[in-house]
């Protein structure tokens, strides 16, 4: 009984570092649809679903966190190099 309880906390942890993964990965891919070079969007696009596919297999729950902790770095430079689009119709008129 004991040993079930401390497999489903295994699997709980599992399930919450498996939304964190795939978080980080919608966010890498909706911030590069922003890169104006269709080429380099592609190729990065590429690149990083190669990496998560590559990884995806991967049980040891520390080196996840260190992969997605070099990934939000990853995402962080993204965003601060590709121009994203503002939408003009949500700003506030000052009057």
């Amino acid at each position: 009984m004991a040993s079930s309880k401390i497999q489903n906390a295994l699997s709980f942890k599992r399930f919450i570092l498996r939304g964190e993964v795939l978080r980080l990965y919608r966010e890498i891919m909706k911030t590069l649809r922003h890169m104006p070079n269709e080429t380099d969007r592609r190729e990065l696009m590429s690149w990083a679903r190669q990496d998560f596919r590559k990884n995806m297999h991967e049980t040891d729950e520390e080196l996840i966190r260190m992969m997605l902790t070099r990934g939000k770095l990853t995402l962080k430079d993204l965003s601060q190099t590709i121009p994203h689009r503002t939408s003009t119709s949500h700003k506030a008129t000052v009057t």
